[in-house]
């Protein structure tokens, strides 16, 4: 079928890469933009509203944590069906995924206008009414964020991950420039860069949607698939929330870990800000490729090439360990330069807390992609536990360091606590993943000696 992708035949390390690739540079322009907006705001109103736009950062990341977990479980089990080459199946579930994902934003939309201000207090952000100036528009477009992400899912299970990346990078540019146009020439401050945002986000969706229904006819739901089916919705709410769970309790984690920051001051805000956005584009390797593993093993989970898997998994450890090498070489050489260049800030403090911060966690990314990339396959094989009690295990770890090793050792405790749960969790992961393959050679034995 044109515009979609079988990644249950042909080499396991050209699918994953042909897959990730977009994904990649998808997520290169989305951090590009993400940047831009903290380079922008702190170059043209200084270093008290990139505080403002700081102090929202996670709790901005639970909503979009939720969206993006709950549009991709819908996604896995688009995967599994396309798989299997049940074609009917797949049209079914993408029409109850479109009107779960509806729902999922409206109720997001609703929760988020009535607690975001509340959480701000609890955060105890310095600024409240600038932050959430920069932050309730943005709530007020998860609309769009939902509609990209869900048609972008919906691609990506069949295989096609470069039209999202064309879409995405449409917006980032767009994003850019409506940054520019909004703070440095409108003087609409914070709320033009959250106005910028959800524009650009709204450019991506109407484009995501128009693409799908021009360009993957043979994947549109006919009026008899668009009735309800219990089974099918079932299934696909256990698979969102499964998925959704795993990405928001990560994001309380890191919301629990902002209200630490924040008890630390505006330089060590300003500086985590900084060193955040830096650390997430290192990381940015890791997640597109391990959302390439969750549709690879779910599509060939589907095929019942249980073997296949296994050796995707081991091509992805592959890609990530020379990509790991690569993060570090580059932070140890040019850290305080990125620091320099992404803040736009002459103060040394915030300079050292953020170079400190990425020098010392940035060399434990081995942890890390072992952790998610292991975590997203056995969504992808049908584990919705695991993956929910290796997030609980984050959140944990974060309230820790947040109650305890923060007021015990300051910003060194914010600095330390994620590694150490990527340890953990690794382990956690790598031991369940190791045990389900196991199970699944075993019933796969059995089913050929009763045949």
């Amino acid at each position: 079928m044109k515009h979609t992708k079988d990644m249950t035949k042909g080499s396991p390390l050209s699918a994953l890469i042909l897959f990730s690739l977009p994904l990649i540079l998808g997520n290169l322009f989305q951090h590009f933009y993400n940047l831009m907006d903290i380079a922008i705001v702190g170059n043209n109103l200084g270093d008290y509203a990139l505080t403002a736009v700081g102090a929202t950062s996670a709790l901005y990341g639970l909503y979009i944590s939720l969206t993006f977990g709950f549009t991709n479980g819908f996604s896995l089990t688009i995967a599994h069906q396309f798989g299997a080459g049940n074609i009917p199946n797949v049209r079914k579930n993408i029409a109850h995924s479109l009107k779960l994902s509806l729902l999922v934003a409206l109720i997001l939309t609703a929760v988020s206008i009535f607690t975001t201000r509340p959480l701000l207090t609890l955060l105890q952000t310095p600024d409240i009414d600038l932050s959430y100036r920069y932050i309730s528009v943005i709530l007020f477009g998860l609309i769009f964020t939902v509609t990209y992400n869900m048609f972008s899912a919906i691609l990506r299970a069949v295989g096609n991950s470069l039209a999202p990346l064309i879409f995405l990078i449409i917006g980032s540019l767009s994003n850019v420039a409506m940054d520019f146009i909004f703070i440095k020439f409108l003087n609409m401050g914070v709320f033009g860069a959250g106005l910028a945002t959800v524009l650009a986000q709204a450019i991506s969706s109407v484009l995501s949607a128009v693409y799908f229904f021009q360009k993957c006819k043979g994947l549109i739901p006919t009026k008899e698939e668009l009735y309800y089916d219990g089974k099918v919705i079932r299934r696909l709410i256990a698979n969102g929330v499964s998925m959704g769970l795993m990405f928001s309790i990560v994001s309380i984690g890191s919301i629990t870990l902002q209200y630490a920051v924040n008890s630390l001051g505006p330089d060590t805000i300003a500086a985590h800000t900084t060193a955040r956005k830096i650390d997430e584009m290192m990381m940015l390797f890791f997640f597109p490729l391990s959302t390439a593993s969750a549709t690879f093993c779910s599509q060939n989970y589907g095929a019942g090439k249980i073997d296949r898997i296994k050796k995707g998994i081991l091509t992805a450890f592959a890609i990530s360990t020379v990509v790991s090498c690569i993060m570090i070489t580059v932070t140890y050489l040019f850290g305080e330069n990125l620091v320099r260049m992404v803040s736009g800030s002459s103060n040394e403090e915030l300079i050292r807390l953020s170079t400190l911060y990425l020098k010392c966690n940035i060399p434990f990314f081995f942890f890390l992609f072992i952790l998610v990339i292991l975590r997203s396959s056995l969504q992808g094989i049908g584990n919705k536990i695991l993956p929910i009690t290796a997030s609980l295990t984050e959140l944990g770890g974060k309230v820790i360091a947040s109650l305890i090793f923060v007021p015990l050792f300051g910003y060194l405790g914010i600095i330390f606590c994620e590694p150490v749960i990527w340890i953990v969790g690794a382990i956690i992961v790598g031991i369940t993943f190791l045990v389900t393959m196991h199970k699944l050679n075993r019933n796969k034995v059995s089913t050929a000696d009763s045949l």
